[in-house]
């Protein structure tokens, strides 16, 4: 029985159809499966973190290869499928809870052991959720090794951009500040069922020991690049300034002069040291006063 007629089975069974409002669209490609697997390097002292497991396609595999396998799935039908599926394992733990608002990095310290050391994040992303998810697994600052996460084509490729350049977004500078972003694997339609109307990639982040750059706030520095992304269609000194960083246009000028930056230059086009030199200048500013 190949992986499409596995999964055709499973659902038949089941009496499930897929629930477009919670994106599942199900795996049915052995070889994406296994390049996922081997693109997030899965070992016997590893933790995998799996959000929307589904039918449990890829959780088969994890199951495999890692100490354990923790899954995190809001679909109580699919976590019916998967506590029968995989009921004689013994390292797998199953949570029915919307992964937005679990303590993860509480669930990753309770499973730290002598054998388990390191943990990481393997998951097919609902795509509906995708930036809220990812935003999550960055800003709390997770015990985690690594994050290998298939999702829509056009997200991956602004999340694996480099700030400045033609696909940036917000999220970009996020993505570059706590991880080296890279597209793995591209994966077509064909590889689900239903198939989706998006293509599909794999993008791994490797989290980096310390953030790439050190700003003096880093809560001005990210607050700075939303501001100037919720009005992306203006000039950046413009768009500081309705989000009320800058008191006015003339103090605003004098800080891109002196720090020489273009005046005209729009928020995505700024580097993420060109972010972090405004907001260290204004935070040296709060700090002495003249």
């Amino acid at each position: 029985m190949n992986l499409y007629e596995e999964t055709k089975f499973i659902m038949k069974q089941n009496n499930i159809i897929a629930n477009k409002n919670l994106g599942q669209n199900f795996l049915i490609d052995e070889n994406i499966v296994n390049g996922i697997v081997d693109s997030a390097n899965i070992t016997d002292q590893d933790l995998v973190i799996e959000i929307g497991p589904g039918l449990g396609t890829l959780t088969s595999k994890l199951l495999e290869k890692a100490g354990k396998v923790i899954c995190i799935e809001l679909d109580p039908k699919m976590v019916n499928i998967i506590t029968k599926r995989f009921k004689l394992y013994s390292n797998i733990e199953i949570i029915n809870q919307d992964v937005l608002k679990l303590d993860l990095n509480k669930i990753i310290q309770s499973n730290k052991t002598e054998k388990i050391k390191k943990a990481k994040v393997v998951a097919n992303l609902p795509y509906y959720i995708t930036t809220p998810i990812i935003m999550k697994l960055l800003e709390e600052k997770l015990e985690i090794e690594s994050i290998t996460v298939m999702i829509q084509k056009e997200v991956a490729q602004r999340l694996a951009t480099t700030p400045g350049d033609k696909e940036t977004g917000s999220i970009t500078y996020t993505v570059w500040y706590y991880t080296n972003p890279k597209i793995v694997l591209e994966v077509p339609n064909s590889s689900f069922v239903p198939e989706p109307e998006v293509t599909s990639s794999v993008i791994k982040f490797d989290i980096l020991k310390e953030p790439r750059i050190r700003p003096k706030d880093e809560k001005l520095f990210f607050k700075i690049i939303k501001v100037a992304f919720m009005q992306k269609r203006k000039t950046l000194v413009n768009a500081l300034i309705n989000g009320r960083i800058f008191e006015n246009r003339e103090k605003a000028e004098k800080v891109f002069k002196e720090l020489e930056i273009d005046p005209k230059i729009r928020g995505e086009k700024l580097k993420i040291e060109e972010y972090k030199k405004i907001a260290d200048y204004i935070s040296s500013e709060e700090e002495n006063p003249s």
